[in-house]
């Protein structure tokens, strides 16, 4: 999973609904991010169109035309669409969301898959494919890349922005869809797709699961798709000697030059898959055995045929060689009534075998003793669901059960009694559980615990920790790395919340500490203490400081309630020393007046001439004589100066 701090749609409300996470995967049509479905508490993946690709209606057309053709389809193996519509200029589909890898992921970390492993991943893709098929859809851009393989073990088909309907074989237009490597002939070379173009993509996609490598390769794309369109797709096992030779057979057949020559539809081609597991999974006692198996399969696999007939291919019979001897006539006579009468028993016993034999396949089969596999319900409406199980012959038991659920949105199907997958005979009852959304947890107390333990916490009450979605700020009243606050998804405080969903995102408040105190400092030596602590520094107001000398630093300039965190810009004030003023004329001033003046003026006052007494005491209509320093000097503010007073 990738992800984009710089990309705008991160952390948006799409249509007041969808809160986007982080992105998942970048084509060249859309961008497919993580998203929580805020209405119904469920994680889906969020596909939106390129901006510059909104004003297109072609693709706009294929945007929408994707919904459509994924909204017909309800099968465990295709991706479920959920939601399309449009905010703004956003276009954007919702869809369910898988958390796992590619097939492409899975082919570039092992290259060559197993025998068994191949035909598990072909049997899904071709289930799937099957259902869009008999909905008369064609997918039409068929790629590993489309195939979604999720942690829990599903394999979906994704991405139908290519489908159209399978009656529809007209030409894509000057550009050829889909991806180079998967196109079929007819696709190369007249711009036709039906079902039997997407057969191709299958055929291309097995080659490469069994060989390791793509079939065919060239620096250009229009070297490989002439290659397509005028050669035959090698058998894998040229590149790998352990692939058996019916799915050599299987590769030719799915990617025979000439439409006709393949299977009609995914249902054919998963019909033979099917005889062909059974085959391979046959316990053969010789090798002989295996070379003189006998195997039906189209006429494009082997010898070259126009009629697009089957042909059996066999081996030639063996023949008894040696001397023929004489027999006399009774012999002869006797010997052919013993046969008759061991040809009679023979054909009971044959007789018997068969009526046996099919007793047993109809018990099984389709009587009272045959199993049927519980086939993946989740995700479905309990309509669905049901309507799926009572068509295998089940019974559904009418008591709905409940179970909550992260992944499975509130009112669609969970899991199933007996569980999904699960062998059961016909006619047996199934329970199914219904969600009731991601379960309502308590929320441990997180305020007040150092980053560390919140975080385990949060692990432990099973919720999920947002190291993106946090932040650090400087509080001197908390001390460093505490936990000052803690929310979830929409802003929630968690320290007032008592429940909170299931695996949500929970993001903390973290305290940094306290600012550094940088008053006295320099500015340069402000600046690179707070520089340490990730604070930018910038010069801002001077004012006058009695204990500050000037050009030092008297402290930071912060607003009533602001927060400050690493990364942001703090502005500094900077003394301009003690403040100058000027001694006030008060000579011929009364006392009262004059004293008046001065301490107005911040001045503090001292008496000349050996008066002692407390200025306090200095009768008011005394005349001010003389005051030193003289009127009009320049001094600090706050100094003291001397008066003489004349008393009368």
């Amino acid at each position: 999973m990738t992800t984009s701090s710089t990309d705008p749609l991160i952390g948006r409300l799409v249509d007041g609904r969808y809160q986007v996470r982080s992105r998942i995967a970048r084509g060249g049509m859309a961008t497919v991010y993580l998203a929580t479905d805020l209405r119904l508490e469920r994680r889906v993946a969020i596909k939106v169109m390129h901006g510059h690709l909104a004003d297109d209606s072609q693709y706009k057309a294929r945007f929408i035309q994707e919904a459509r053709s994924a909204a017909r389809l309800a099968h465990p193996n295709v991706v479920n669409v959920y939601d399309q519509g449009q905010d703004g200029e956003t276009a954007y589909l919702v869809m369910e969301y898988l958390p796992g890898i590619t097939l492409r992921d899975l082919l570039m970390e092992h290259k060559v898959l197993t025998t068994m492993q191949t035909m598990d991943i072909m049997e899904a893709i071709l289930s799937g494919l099957a259902a869009a098929h008999k909905n008369g859809i064609v997918h039409r851009d068929l790629k590993p890349e489309n195939v979604l393989l999720a942690d829990d073990g599903r394999i979906k088909i994704g991405d139908f922005g290519l489908a159209r309907a399978a009656s529809a074989n007209t030409a894509t237009g000057n550009a050829l869809l889909g991806t180079i490597a998967y196109l079929s002939p007819e696709l190369v070379t007249r711009g036709v797709a039906d079902t039997r173009s997407d057969i191709y993509a299958v055929g291309i996609m097995l080659y490469e699961m069994l060989a390791g490598e793509q079939p065919f390769r060239g620096e250009q794309a229009f070297q490989i798709a002439h290659q397509h369109a005028n050669d035959t797709v090698p058998t894998p096992s040229t590149k790998n000697p352990r692939v058996p030779a019916e799915l050599d057979e299987l590769v030719l057949w799915a990617t025979a030059r000439d439409p006709e020559q393949r299977p009609r539809d995914a249902k054919a081609m998963l019909d033979q898959l099917h005889e062909t597991e059974a085959l391979l999974r046959l316990d053969e006692p010789t090798t002989a055995t295996v070379a003189q198996r006998t195997m039906i399969m189209p006429s494009a696999v082997a010898v070259p045929s126009n009629t697009g007939d089957t042909q059996i291919l066999s081996t030639k019979p063996r023949h008894r060689t040696g001397p023929i001897l004489t027999e006399s006539a009774t012999q002869l006579a006797g010997n052919s009534d013993r046969r008759r009468r061991k040809g009679f028993w023979l054909f009971a016993l044959v007789i018997l075998i068969a009526a046996l034999a099919g007793g047993t396949g109809w018990y099984f089969g389709a009587g009272p003793g045959s199993q049927v596999v519980i086939p993946d319900l989740a995700g479905q409406s309990p309509a669905a669901a049901s309507t799926t199980l009572t068509g295998l012959g089940f019974t559904v038991n009418p008591s709905i059960g409940q179970a909550p659920s992260v992944k499975i949105a509130k009112g669609a199907v969970v899991r199933t009694t007996p569980a999904i997958g699960t062998r059961v005979a016909k006619a047996s009852q199934v329970t199914l559980l219904i969600s009731t959304g991601p379960q309502l947890l308590s929320v441990p107390e997180l305020v007040g615990q150092t980053e560390k333990t919140a975080i385990q916490k949060i692990g432990d009450a099973r919720f999920t920790y947002d190291p993106k979605g946090s932040s650090r700020q400087f509080d001197a009243k908390v001390a460093k790395d505490t936990v000052i606050a803690a929310f979830g998804t929409g802003g929630v405080d968690l320290s007032t919340a008592a429940t909170y969903s299931e695996q949500e995102p929970i993001t903390l408040v973290v305290s940094a500490g306290a600012i550094p105190d940088v008053a006295g400092l320099s500015v340069a030596d402000a600046t690179q203490k707070l520089k340490v602590v990730n604070i930018t520094a910038t010069s801002g107001r001077n004012t006058f400081s009695d204990s500050i000398p000037a050009g030092n630093v008297i402290g930071i300039e912060l607003a009533d309630g602001q927060v400050v965190r690493p990364g942001n810009s703090v502005s500094l004030t900077v003394s301009k020393g003690k403040e100058q003023v000027a001694v006030p004329d008060v000579v011929g001033q009364t006392w009262a007046v004059g004293k008046k003046m001065l301490t107005d003026a911040g001045f503090k006052i001292k008496f000349g001439d050996g008066i002692s007494e407390l200025i306090s005491a200095a009768p008011n209509s005394a005349i001010v004589k003389s005051v030193q320093p003289g009127t009009g000097t320049q001094v600090d503010k706050g100094s003291t100066v001397v008066v003489t007073l004349k008393i009368n």
